[in-house]
């Protein structure tokens, strides 16, 4: 049967899972993972894609990254065979190290990047490798804490806080949270919506100007958030870029505290 061509983001931002070949492992020793993460960095000063997050899991690698210079399929065959060659070169063995072809989703909005983002830091904590994320070796989590290497920590912080402080702090706080997130489910591409479609929906309903809302009291904030929130279209990146609010302050607008 003929492939099924791969969904694209219109985004150029895709979750991608790379699996060992009959679910074998593909690190075996500390300088295993190390590899893999030099192989990662040696190809984005190339390629230019950026990182937002990694999971090295024993026979299977979570990634949250952008395209960069050349298509997205391109640039996992070169890590693949990269990291392949040396593999087989330390342990003696021949033949393919990777499944055929890696596992992708396009990640289309704000609200799924963070929802993405959080599933590969808690991957270890789910899978039973780890008891907490903060202790895991071999994921970018670390790198948000202490310093980053290969992730743009920058752009994901900035839609927890602009305070580097704050926003590290409810970064933390956003990883630590119950939850039930499922992910690799492929999406239907999302109509968008005109800025000033936007501020016309909120005149309509509320006769407020968006513009204003920073200064108006909490309830009616939520309020405004969890009605834009629900209309297709609308992206979390839009929202915080017309009221000033943070990505993650209207991403949990509407969330039952605790969940």
């Amino acid at each position: 049967m003929p492939r099924v061509r791969r969904a694209l983001s219109s985004t150029g931002i895709y979750h991608i899972i790379v699996r060992g070949i009959n679910k074998q492992n593909i690190f075996v020793e500390n300088g295993d993972n190390e590899r893999f993460i030099d192989t990662l960095a040696g190809y984005q000063k190339e390629i230019e894609y950026e990182i937002y997050a990694y999971c090295l899991m024993g026979n299977h690698v979570h990634l949250l990254m952008k395209e960069g210079n050349e298509e997205i399929g391109n640039t996992m065959r070169r890590i693949g065979i990269s990291y392949a060659y040396w593999y087989n070169w330390q342990y003696n063995r021949i033949g393919h190290l990777f499944q055929d072809r890696f596992k992708s989703e396009p990640v289309e909005d704000d609200a799924y990047f963070l929802t993405v983002l959080r599933y590969i830091h808690q991957n270890p904590v789910k899978a039973g490798l780890s008891s907490d994320i903060e202790t895991y070796k071999w994921s970018s989590y670390k790198e948000y804490i202490k310093q980053a290497k290969i992730v743009n920590s920058n752009f994901v912080l900035a839609m927890f806080a602009t305070e580097r402080d704050k926003a590290l702090a409810r970064f933390r706080s956003f990883h630590l949270e119950a939850n039930d997130d499922q992910c690799l489910d492929i999406a239907t591409k999302r109509k968008t919506i005109s800025d000033n479609e936007v501020r016309q929906l909120v005149l309509d309903k509320y006769n407020i100007e968006l513009a204003k809302l920073h200064s108006l009291e909490s309830g009616i904030q939520t309020e405004v958030l969890r009605y834009l929130k629900e209309k297709e279209g609308v992206s979390l990146r839009q929202l915080s870029r017309m009221t000033g609010f943070t990505v993650h302050r209207i991403f949990k607008v509407g969330q039952v505290p605790g969940t």
